[in-house]
């Protein structure tokens, strides 16, 4: 029988969220459904002038993902056969499967130990890699992980110093900042996830693309019309279906709304986390010159010690995920494409002791103790 303890927590509250807003998504949804403009409505303008505004960039484009935000930059840049895109190997896989779409060769770099994001010495020796294999370098996509910016006082000149453009994926990282620069501000574009579990997520797939070049705007929409020109049929490129539904929009301009106030949440939180559990587990750290939006919110333990945790955890109710079990340059579909070294040692070594617990904007007081209690209880057992 199930008690007040061991009653299930959710990992993410997509539920509790809802609540808050029902009334006003429900009036936004059914505008859509009577104005039965389920594509390329008003909403979906509107959406994009505010996320244009919120981060800080010139323009948005609304898309279909996060995946499709990352490819079309790519298709709109020409990266081609021969191509070298530079990603972090302790990443989802979305950040380096565009890549092979185009023929283009992903190279996997290092992470940090501290903020688990790009690192850019390994960055350095994985553009030498790629010169003496024959390769162009052509992209570096940065990734925001767990919600924290990368470090891009060190990343763009690596970026400029080559050649390279700079794709941000900050599918986890919307809305956080470095040096007071909203992410979606910073390189060359941006592309980010309203995946649902995502900070800012609607109620299905959704993504969007963030830059200040008004040229590869014009040629991003005409990609994500299947190539059109003038008209959808005139097409002028290769192109792809890569539209965000209305009703997707309508859902996210109401999230948005509420999108400040639940990043001071998240950020509450986490330090509240990272008071209770720094005695026991290395807890989050972020860089100085950053904010995180707290996508996740991962401890790192012992080798050997996760597994038991974790179940010990699932018994009372608490659920953990672990992001990633096996760093991308490990994974079966992509060992075969160059990395900075034989081994990633910091990839290698995370994979084996990260652990994250529940995070999101609602999660309350008593809720978390009961959370940080099956930690420490956990760890000791």
């Amino acid at each position: 029988m199930t008690s007040a303890a061991t009653a299930p927590i959710a990992f993410i509250d997509l539920a509790a969220q809802q609540a808050r807003i029902a009334e006003r998504i429900d009036r936004a949804v059914m505008e859509v459904v009577h104005s039965c403009r389920f594509v390329n409505g008003p909403q979906v303008s509107e959406l994009e002038e505010k996320l244009a505004a919120f981060a800080g960039a010139k323009y948005a484009v609304s898309c279909s993902s996060g995946t499709d935000a990352l490819a079309l930059i790519l298709m709109a840049w020409s990266v081609k056969p021969g191509d070298a895109v530079f990603c972090p190997s302790f990443t989802f896989c979305a950040t380096a499967e565009v890549v092979p779409y185009l023929g283009a060769t992903p190279v996997f770099v290092d992470v940090k130990e501290d903020t688990f994001n790009m690192d850019p010495e390994s960055l350095e020796a994985a553009i030498q890699v790629a010169i003496e294999q024959g390769l162009e370098p052509r992209v570096v996509i940065p990734v925001d992980l767990f919600g924290q910016p990368a470090d891009y006082d060190a990343i763009l000149p690596i970026a400029e110093k080559y050649g390279l453009k700079v794709l941000c994926d900050t599918a986890q990282g919307f809305g956080g900042t470095w040096n007071n620069k909203r992410t979606g501000s910073i390189g060359d574009a941006t592309a980010t996830s309203f995946f649902p579990a995502k900070p800012l997520g609607c109620y299905g797939d959704g993504g969007a693309i963030l830059t200040d070049d008004a040229e590869l705007v014009a040629v991003l929409k005409s990609l994500r019309e299947h190539g059109q020109g003038v008209d959808k049929y005139q097409n002028v490129r290769i192109g792809m279906t890569g539209r965000l539904d209305t009703i997707q929009a309508a859902v996210l301009l109401e999230k948005l709304a509420i999108f400040e106030d639940e990043i001071a949440a998240r950020e509450r939180i986490a330090l509240r986390y990272n008071m209770m559990l720094a005695d026991v587990a290395k807890v989050p750290v972020v860089d100085r010159r950053a904010t995180s939006v707290w996508a996740q919110y991962t401890l790192r333990l012992q080798p050997g010690v996760r597994d038991g945790l974790a179940e010990r955890l699932k018994a009372e109710g608490v659920p953990t995920a672990v992001y990633y079990r096996l760093p991308m340059h490990l994974q079966p579909a992509y060992r075969q494409y160059p990395a900075a070294g034989a081994i990633l040692p910091v990839c290698e070594t995370l994979a084996e002791e990260v652990i994250s617990l529940p995070m999101h904007a609602y999660l309350d007081e008593p809720t978390q103790d009961r959370i940080v209690d099956a930690v420490r209880r956990g760890l000791k057992g």
